[in-house]
Formats: C-alpha cells, structure tokens, sequence
C-alpha cells in the first residue's frame, strides 16, 4: 500500500490480511474500523462468486439476532481482499479516487476504511444480477439508467479522458510473460493462441479499425459483469459495485462490456446463444439514453447509432478481458481455469471480427 496515495480523510489500518487466516486479519481491520464491536458478536459470510479478490461480509449483531443469513442493515462491513499481483493491473489509488467521488454523487459505496491488501466498504442490501433477472422488464430499465447516471459524472481536469480500453490491453499483453513459466501454461497458450506477437498484431489491427468509432468518451464502470449490479427489490433500486477499472471510456463500450455479460455465471454455463437480441438491445439502449440524453424518447436513429457502435466495441470488449485473462493464466493462484476463459474470449472474438471490420472499412 505504500505506492497507494490515500485521499484525505480515508483511515488506513496497518494490517495485511492473509490468505490462509483472513479472520484474524479482519478482526485487526475491525478493532480500527468498528471499535466498539465485539467479537463474538460478529458474523461472517464469505463471497464465493469472485475470481480475483475475496469478498467477505462482516455482521455485528446481538446473539438473539443471529440468523442464517447476512441480512441488510448498518450494522455490516463488506471486506475485499485483493487478489495475488492484481496492483501490476489495477491502478488502486484510482479506484479509491474514483469511489470516493461517485460515493458522494450516490453511485459507489462509502469506504470505511483501507489495509495493506484491500478495502472495507458499505454494504448495499439486495442481491447481484444473473442470466434471468438481468432481462427482467422490472430490472433492466435501472440498469440502464444507472449507467448512464455514471457516464454523466465529470471528475476533474487532472483525469485523463482518453479511452482506457487501449491502454489496457497494451498493458495486459506486457505483462505476459515469453514464454509462460510453466510448460504447460505454455503449451496451451502457443496451440490456443500461437503467439504473443500475434496478439499484439491483431490488437492493433482492432484499435485501427474500432477507433474509427463515434462513440462519446465518457467516465464507465468497465466491469458491469452480473455479479457486479446489485438489484433492491423492496427499494427499486440498481447498484453498481467494484470499481477496480472505472475509466473514462467509450460510451459503448460500457455497453457492450454489460451485454456481453449477459452469457452466463460461471465458465461452465457460458452460452452465447443467450446474447441479447438486437430487440432487447434497442429497447435497453432507449431506456439508456432517455436518461442520458434527459429526454423522455430518444430518436430512433439515435439509438441505432449507439447500437451499431456497441457491436462494434463488442469486439473490444472481448479482446481486453481475453488477455487479461491470459495474465491471471500466469500469475493467479485461485482454483480457475483462466486459460480456458481466454479461449472463450478470444474464440468469441474471432468469429465475429471479420463482419465488424467489414462495417468499419
């Protein structure tokens, strides 16, 4: 954390929660941030649905109050411990930047506080996304218009406004090592992908090609994947969660990233038979744009330029977490085969690069 600048105000707790004993860590982290809890009265519940950080939720509650079940409340501290080597990718002192200005518009959580390996935050009740409530006429509309409630902030001038998506990917194929330091690493890699000379190749054929791209630079979440929009029923509400890659980015891309999400949970459950059509697209981007735009009915060729756009920065999309995924092949040590979600990626993207290039030429 020492590379980390704080912004003012933020309590920083000198403790490194580790691995295989987070709970001690955490109740060091506890005794700065929540004093006059006690421990046996505290709760836990440990998220398993992330692949790079951990995720656990801390509950203080009487003993007659306990229950099964992490319930909403005040009274509950959301820990994230980051993963292994993931400040190689993730600028920290921006994603602290970055919560702390969109917690004081109403769209990030607070922070209560920071440790030498991660975060402690609010907790919003409700529960993530998946592939049924994401197209849910109840659910989408706020999706849509929370996005663009975020694309509408301005941070200050000192932000640079250039779309993260290139840098990012020149950054993650850096980062990959020649050759990956286990064989087999390597092996999969050179007969999935040939070799990093040719991604780099067809990065900048893709950056040629999609910079052509009318698309507004906006400041986006980047990551909306399922497990990152957090539905309130009782509320009607839509929230956002984990801002590692908040940037100013293409408007459609942020678009794309969501509906690309839209396949499936888990790696086994990836079907892309279940992308969105191009109806449902229309209409999200509709709801999107009237919010955006503070109109009540965007023009139809309106929305059918940011569709266009948003097939296009697909391919992007795609392309960016693919290698991304390729440095987590080598550098991560959860239980995921991150291999084979770059193939997924990048398999994605091949079939449909030739037909948006076509559109852009």
């Amino acid at each position: 954390m020492s590379s980390v600048c704080l912004p003012a105000g933020d309590i920083f707790v000198p403790v490194q929660i580790e691995e295989n004993d987070i709970y001690t860590g955490i109740f060091k982290l506890l005794e700065v941030i929540r004093p006059d809890w006690s421990k046996e009265h505290v709760k836990f519940k440990l998220y398993t649905d992330g692949i790079t950080n951990k995720l656990v939720a801390c509950q203080y509650q009487s003993q007659a109050q306990f229950n099964d079940n992490i319930s909403s409340g005040n009274n509950i501290v959301l820990v994230r411990i980051y993963g292994n080597k993931t400040d190689l990718i993730i600028d920290r002192t921006a994603e602290l930047r970055n919560i702390k200005k969109l917690n004081v518009l109403g769209l990030a959580p607070k922070i209560y506080g920071i440790f030498e390996n991660g975060l402690a935050y609010q907790y919003y009740p409700g529960v993530t996304l998946n592939v049924d409530t994401v197209l849910d006429s109840k659910v989408w509309p706020l999706v849509a218009k929370q996005m663009a409630k975020m694309h509408k902030v301005q941070l200050g001038p000192e932000v640079t406004k250039n779309p993260m998506v290139w840098d990012k990917i020149d950054q993650f194929l850096n980062l990959l090592p020649e050759p990956f330091t286990d064989e087999t690493k390597q092996k999969r890699f050179v007969d999935s992908f040939g070799s990093l000379t040719r991604l780099r190749i067809e990065s900048e054929r893709l950056k040629s090609y999609v910079t052509k791209t009318e698309s507004p630079i906006v400041f986006a979440h980047n990551d909306l994947l399922l497990g990152n929009v957090i539905h309130n029923q009782d509320e009607g509400t839509i929230s956002f969660i984990d801002y590692e890659y908040a940037a100013y980015n293409y408007q459609a891309f942020d678009i794309a990233n969501h509906f690309n999400e839209f396949v499936g949970l888990s790696i086994d459950d990836i079907d892309y038979g279940k992308y969105p059509s191009k109806e449902f697209q229309m209409s999200w981007i509709a709801a999107y744009l009237a919010e955006f735009l503070n109109v009540d009915s965007p023009d139809q060729s309106a929305v059918e330029k940011v569709y266009e756009e948003v097939q296009h920065l697909a391919l992007a999309s795609h392309f960016m977490w693919g290698a991304w995924s390729l440095v987590q092949f080598e550098l991560s040590d959860i239980d995921f085969d991150f291999g084979r979600y770059a193939k997924i990626r990048f398999d994605r993207y091949f079939e449909l690069k030739d037909n948006i290039f076509k559109q852009l030429s």
